[in-house]
């Protein structure tokens, strides 16, 4: 099992990596890195009309106790789920992008899946910066902004050793990526993003609690919108769920993905 030191002495190789990974994604695209914003802008627009418009969604009055807007409370939602997809998505394809290199030199590898984490965290980066852009024009705004960027760090922690595993997986059983998508869309719905956790029944708020995406959600959109501090049971679950996910991904992945090297 490679040490966090012994991967981050490969630095430079995960930086070329990356940079790789950000220059392939839309090349030979006209648009080029504005589709990184046009996905996510057209994801917030369909799921406004639909469950803002069509079916009556509604926001909480935003922190400065005027703004009220449904489809920036959702976009603090879609953020971090944004974030933590692209994480899991990523680490899979990173894994198995990977197998021509880790078939002919040495070394940790984990060194790709480090590098398309780092490209997600960009991705992640400039949609929270076009959240707070928003929040600020309008008005909406507080030193609890700084407080998402922690929030953002655990949940790709989170996701990253969620994908660390299912990376494996999929090497070795390729249903494992298609099983992805499908488990990707119900944690979706299953996480108050689209809705609020108080629009649904008691027996649903005690269940969904116990979904860890559940307080990041809640988390950005008291740190971005409402303006104040995530709960103390936020930050329980979000820093408990992070380390565990990390700690446990990271030794699973450790231990097998020598044995798996040899099949990608």
């Amino acid at each position: 099992m490679s040490t966090p030191a012994e991967v981050w002495s490969y630095r430079t190789l995960i930086a070329n990596l990356a940079q790789r990974d950000l220059k392939a994604r839309y090349k030979k695209s006209f648009l080029g890195w504005t589709w990184s914003l046009i996905n996510p802008a057209v994801t917030l627009g369909i799921y406004t009309v639909v469950f803002g418009v069509f079916l009556k969604g509604t926001a909480p009055v935003a922190g400065n106790g005027r703004l009220t807007s449904f489809a920036l409370f959702l976009f603090c939602g879609l953020v971090l789920w944004n974030l933590v997809s692209g994480v899991i998505n990523n680490s899979i394809a990173s894994f198995l992008g990977a197998g021509q290199l880790l078939t002919r030199t040495y070394f940790p590898p984990e060194a790709p899946m480090v590098a398309g984490l780092t490209t997600v965290l960009i991705q992640g980066a400039l949609e929270l910066a076009i959240l707070w852009g928003f929040m600020i024009v309008l008005g909406n705004v507080s030193w609890t902004f700084l407080i998402s960027i922690p929030i953002m760090l655990l949940g790709a922690c989170l996701a990253f050793g969620v994908g660390l595993v299912l990376g494996l997986g999929n090497v070795r059983f390729r249903d494992v990526g298609y099983l992805v998508g499908i488990g990707l869309q119900v944690a979706f719905y299953a996480t108050p993003i689209v809705y609020r956790l108080d629009q649904v029944g008691e027996l649903a708020q005690r269940v969904l609690v116990f979904n860890p995406l559940t307080a990041f959600v809640g988390g950005m959109r008291a740190t971005v919108y409402e303006l104040e501090l995530p709960t103390t049971n936020e930050w329980l679950m979000m820093g408990g769920s992070a380390t565990a996910s990390l700690l446990i991904g990271w030794w699973v992945f450790g231990r097998y993905a020598p044995r798996v090297i040899e099949e990608l």
